[in-house]
């Protein structure tokens, strides 16, 4: 995730149109991209007439360069500096055949500059361009404005919001999720179908709780790994009254599952927290889950797959951590306000105070002194992006929902990980969530990334997504 977003350029071109717009609009193009942090790949000043693209041999020789650096490439910019021509654009992309989003861009003309020597027309071409890919069966992205200048605050987001979706369209279809244990018996409701899953290029990984179990009981006290994670336990949150112990068996876990996730190559984890957990290991995994979902690698309670998924989509498309919660709460008589929650693994990086403690909801059935482990506190104040993401067994695909909201500074005593929620016609969505039987579980990420998972996961990935909005 902190690999630079590269994307592959090109510039459209008409010959009859003024080569002054082409040569300089491709030099403003590349100048805010280098200004924004972007790699490139794109044809040279001395491959084609101002490293654009018209002909078919041109579109070609971009296709061949777009191929050989087909493994940098993560997404493609089409400009138009003036009309462009909509065959060259559609050819390029035909040939060069990468399966990665296409952003088309369109420059505006200038309301002064209308005359034959400087009008673009590529409000037009863009048009032109759109209508030759959707011939092609090619999807694309559009910016926010029909035509916009590349060194404006727009287009810079449009960019930005664009690499989120290159980010989720790349990295989702190759997710490794590791599933540990089994789900808990009471919870049909994070039942999936890893066969749909795998159809779309998601692979689930198991392993038996008991087999993880069992190799944290075989490291030693003493084993430097041991001990390292025992500082890093330390240096990540407040441990309050947690016995050694405790902290010791958190570690051995931490040390197993970080070895099993690196010897499989794992993207995500989700995991079996209770109770067998608590009864036979005698701490929570909470968090050892949390640790995880804050260095960007999430980890789902309740073996929950694909809440997995959605954290991990999210985490891709902010690069921060996402946590999964639970749709808990009424916030009062605010039909617009919830609370979200769990018991928790939020990950620190999502909270604004947070310390461990034990595990209050299932203390009294396995034994309070069993459940030292949890992540509790508030969820920062913020912007944030949920997103729910489920199989479709009667109809074999993926589908999803997304939306954004506020989490609020509202007064709120509770326990656990918690934080209310405001979100724009809630009772539309819970109303959406209950007929359409998702799941209670939702991830979220303090960002405002919700139309760029949107873009990934309906155009590019082809699932059934709702934007709540």
């Amino acid at each position: 995730m902190s690999k630079k977003t590269t994307l592959g350029i090109i510039v459209g071109n008409r010959g009859f149109f003024p080569d002054h717009l082409c040569e300089r609009g491709r030099q403003e193009i590349m100048d805010t991209l280098e200004a924004e942090g972007f790699g490139v790949v794109a044809l040279g000043l001395d491959e084609t007439p101002f490293g654009s693209v018209e002909t078919r041999a041109q579109a070609a020789k971009c296709a061949d360069l777009f191929r050989r650096h087909a493994d940098d490439i993560d997404g493609v910019l089409v400009t138009l500096p003036n009309f462009g021509d909509e065959r060259g654009v559609a050819e390029t992309l035909r040939m060069a055949n990468l399966g990665v989003p296409i952003l088309v861009h369109a420059f505006p003309d200038a309301a002064d500059r209308m005359t034959i020597r400087d009008r673009r027309d590529s409000f037009c071409g863009k048009m032109s361009v759109c209508n030759n890919l959707s011939q092609y069966g090619i999807p694309y992205t559009l910016t926010t404005l029909h035509t916009v200048a590349p060194s404006s605050s727009s287009f810079r987001s449009d960019l930005h919001n664009f690499a989120a979706t290159c980010r989720v369209t790349r990295g989702v279809p190759r997710a490794r999720i590791g599933a540990v244990g089994a789900r808990p018996a009471a919870f049909n409701t994070v039942r999936y179908s890893e066969k749909i899953l795998e159809q779309h290029g998601i692979s689930v990984v198991p392993i038996d709780l008991f087999e993880v179990i069992s190799k944290a009981r075989k490291l030693t006290d003493s084993a430097p790994e041991v001990k390292a994670k025992i500082d890093a336990i330390h240096a990540y949150v407040d441990v309050g009254a947690t016995p050694a112990e405790s902290l010791t068996k958190m570690a051995q876990l931490a040390v197993v599952i970080d070895q099993w996730s690196e010897e499989n190559g794992l993207t995500a984890t989700a995991v079996q927290c209770w109770t067998a957990m608590e009864e036979f290991y005698g701490v929570v995994p909470c968090a050892v889950m949390s640790m995880l979902s804050n260095i960007l690698l999430p980890s789902a309670c309740e073996v929950d797959v694909t809440g997995a998924v959605a954290m991990y989509a999210l985490t891709l498309a902010a690069g921060e951590p996402a946590a999964l919660l639970d749709w808990n709460n009424n916030y009062g008589d605010d039909p617009d306000k919830c609370v979200l929650f769990h018991c928790s693994n939020i990950p620190t990086g999502c909270m604004s105070c947070a310390r461990m403690s034990v595990q209050d909801i299932i203390g009294g059935t396995v034994g309070i002194e069993n459940t030292y482990g949890t992540i509790v506190g508030r969820i920062k104040s913020g912007p944030f992006t949920f997103c729910r993401v489920s199989t479709d067994d009667d109809s074999g695909s993926m589908r999803a929902y997304v939306g954004e909201g506020t989490f609020t500074d509202d007064p709120l005593d509770t326990f656990g990980g918690a934080g209310v929620a405001q979100i724009p016609n809630l009772q539309d969505l819970l109303k959406y969530i209950c007929e359409t039987g998702f799941e209670h579980h939702v991830a979220a990420t303090h960002a405002e990334v919700g139309g760029s998972v949107v873009e990934a996961f309906g155009t590019y990935l082809g699932w059934d997504v709702y934007e709540h909005v």
